[in-house]
């Protein structure tokens, strides 16, 4: 369900803070973000060279002070950040799923109308997404969003949920955001964006099994093999090429061969036990990703050790930054 023909204005490209910061461009936009951990910086930070108006306000002073120093004009509350923004309010919401969300919408609640439009970004549930977009006075756009820390450079890939008249009017955020026009689209209504999202991350769990049980293989086969070596073989024009398998060649070349002191626990585990139960749900089969929950699970036993999982853990810090487990 594509957006199919939009009229586009164009927005400039990731560029230099120099460049790009000293003054609006025609198509700035003014944007309120609340949540500034590692992802929504980036939204700061891509927004800001793009040439939109930041308004940024996290709990931590010290994020505040950190997207100010970018750019961004600092709010210290929720409320101070509603009063800086005009009558028509775009927010961008970054912070945990869960009660974070709903403790958030609350403090907005006074202060959004129907003119208004509210993006969720995180990893919420998306039966949540349907129960806030019901609920909540402004328009409500669910927001997957996936390319991790990365994103800073290469934009993110967002997945968008709510009514097309807000997407429309968002468009030139999330070109900002995503990786330019194609990075973005409206996956149709509430709930649909972090449903995409939720799928996404199953089929995430799926892949970071096969490499690993591939490269376990390797490492425990008939060759010796430096696996740094095949993995940037076979990311160069092999039909298995992917950034998950450049994240496998990063974590040969920093870890080592045997992966070094990588710890066999894989954390996480959410959205992929979430897209397991909407499978039973749909009663449609999916035994890889269950599969490579079940193993997620399993390598919280501490007397197992399995490289397949340990390679997944060192993997999630190369996409996420998430920390890595050592024995």
């Amino acid at each position: 369900m594509g957006r199919g023909p939009v009229r586009r204005v164009a927005t400039p490209g990731h560029g230099t803070a120099t460049a790009t910061r000293t003054s609006l461009t025609l198509t700035g936009m003014q944007l309120g973000v609340i949540g500034l951990g590692r992802m929504g910086q980036i939204v700061v930070d891509r927004c800001l060279d793009a040439g939109h108006d930041v308004v940024a306000f996290d709990l931590s002073a010290e994020a505040t002070a950190e997207a100010a120093e970018a750019g961004a004009t600092p709010a210290d509350s929720v409320d101070d950040l509603c009063d800086r923004l005009g009558t028509e309010k775009r927010i961008w919401l970054m912070v945990p799923a869960g009660d974070p969300v709903d403790a958030t919408l609350d403090d907005l609640e006074p202060h959004l109308g129907a003119d208004d439009v509210v993006v969720d970004g995180g990893n919420s549930h998306f039966e949540a997404s349907v129960r806030r977009a019901e609920s909540t006075d402004a328009a409500y756009l669910d927001c997957g969003t996936s390319g991790g820390p990365a994103g800073a450079h290469l934009g993110f890939s967002l997945m968008i949920g709510g009514p097309e008249w807000a997407y429309e009017a968002m468009v030139p955020v999330f070109d900002a955001v995503a990786t330019g026009n194609a990075g973005h689209d409206r996956m149709g209504a509430a709930g649909s964006g972090h449903y995409v999202k939720m799928v996404h991350n199953g089929v995430e769990y799926a892949l970071m099994q096969a490499y690993g049980e591939g490269f376990e293989l390797l490492a425990n086969g008939r060759y010796d093999l430096d696996l740094e070596s095949v993995a940037n073989t076979w990311n160069n024009g092999a039909v298995i090429r992917s950034w998950l398998l450049e994240l496998c060649e990063e974590a040969f070349r920093e870890e080592g061969n045997d992966l070094g002191d990588v710890a066999d626990h894989v954390a996480g585990g959410s959205t992929g036990t979430w897209t397991v139960q909407e499978a039973l749900e749909q009663e449609v089969p999916v035994p890889l990703i269950y599969q490579a929950l079940a193993e997620r699970f399993g390598s919280r036993a501490p007397e197992d050790g399995r490289f397949a999982r340990r390679l997944a853990n060192r993997l999630r810090y190369g996409f996420g930054r998430h920390e890595i487990e050592r024995q």
